[in-house]
């Protein structure tokens, strides 16, 4: 599995990050721990967590793992806190300081490699909770500052208040990235590419909608996130029912069949052949199905086969304000 470099390039991650969001939930402990061990095997070494998945409870199964493992330092653990826990919520530093010290506790370590804001918090400006940041490195208690789900005004925000007031630089942005939402293409992307981060992209699959289970006109059933739940989330069969996720789908299936290798690889893979994103965050509920989606390391598809899906990918602007200057002759 290639490694990529964050931040300064001291740190470096695996190209394919394991996501714990279903550790405690859809995968049970057992589970849970396999994919950590097949994930590890593999070659990965980037792990993301957060306080809000299964209420800590991810966390906790990642620390026994680490313990009983011996993989501390063998590993990079991501996390994040921002949205209401038990403790609270939010951004200022009088409670995130707090959260801080609860995911450490549930992850049974003295030092985090990564800590990622879940969302921004308009109630308190990037230099406070910026500054608290400054202190844990400090106290060699955080190693380095990611961000997750930030606007781009709001990440523009915060790298303006890392460069200017001399507080931590944001080293990766965790965004929802894949072929049918790349919805950040709009203006985050240019800020990430203006100073050189990288975006840990989150659902690379589209809830399930990469991998072909979902059809036009077929509402789901069985024993999948939208079988289950055809309304859950941003997946949603509605929500995504698009002539647009299905001109994509067409085009994906055709790339498939012409590699040889499942849509889902195909998808990962076009991720990773990305130049923006640094690491695609893998989900899974089963060990097979994460190993389904590492053998993602090993396709390579064409220069191409790379346009064909960018293109098809690529969601319609609104003509204001983006095709506006065009229009107008300003470009």
């Amino acid at each position: 599995m290639d490694q990529v470099a964050l931040g300064n390039g001291s740190l470096r991650v695996s190209s394919l990050s394991l996501g714990t969001m279903t550790f405690g939930k859809e995968a049970d402990e057992k589970t849970s721990v396999r994919m950590l061990d097949s994930y590890v095997a593999a070659g990965g070494n980037f792990i993301d967590t957060a306080d809000r998945y299964s209420m800590g409870v991810s966390e906790e199964i990642i620390g026994r793992w680490l313990r009983a493992s011996g993989k501390r330092d063998d590993v990079v653990i991501a996390t994040k806190a921002r949205f209401p826990m038990p403790r609270g919520s939010g951004l200022h530093p009088t409670y995130l300081r707090g959260a801080i010290e609860d995911n450490m506790s549930r992850l049974g370590i003295d030092t985090l490699d990564i800590f990622q804001p879940h969302a921004f918090d308009p109630a308190v400006h990037p230099s406070e909770w910026l500054g608290l940041m400054a202190e844990l490195i400090a106290e060699g208690k955080l190693r380095y500052v990611g961000v997750s789900n930030f606007l781009g005004y709001q990440l523009q925000q915060t790298v303006d208040a890392a460069r200017y007031e001399g507080l931590p630089m944001v080293v990766s942005l965790q965004a929802q990235y894949s072929l049918v939402d790349r919805h950040i293409d709009y203006e985050v992307m240019a800020v990430c590419r203006e100073y050189n981060i990288p975006i840990l992209a989150w659902s690379p699959l589209g809830g399930g909608w990469l991998t072909g289970k979902y059809h036009r006109d077929q509402m789901p059933t069985g024993a999948t996130r939208l079988g289950e739940d055809p309304t859950r989330g941003m997946e949603a069969y509605e929500k995504r029912h698009t002539d647009h996720t299905f001109k994509v789908l067409d085009t994906l299936t055709e790339v498939s069949e012409s590699v040889g290798v499942p849509m889902a690889q195909v998808a990962l893979a076009w991720l990773l052949q990305t130049p923006e994103v640094g690491s695609v965050i893998l989900g899974a509920r089963s060990v097979e199905q994460l190993e389904q989606n590492l053998a993602a390391s090993d396709v390579r598809l064409s220069d191409e086969e790379w346009a064909r899906l960018q293109e098809v990918s690529t969601p319609p602007l609104p003509h204001y304000p983006y095709g506006f200057l065009d229009t107008m002759g300003g470009r």
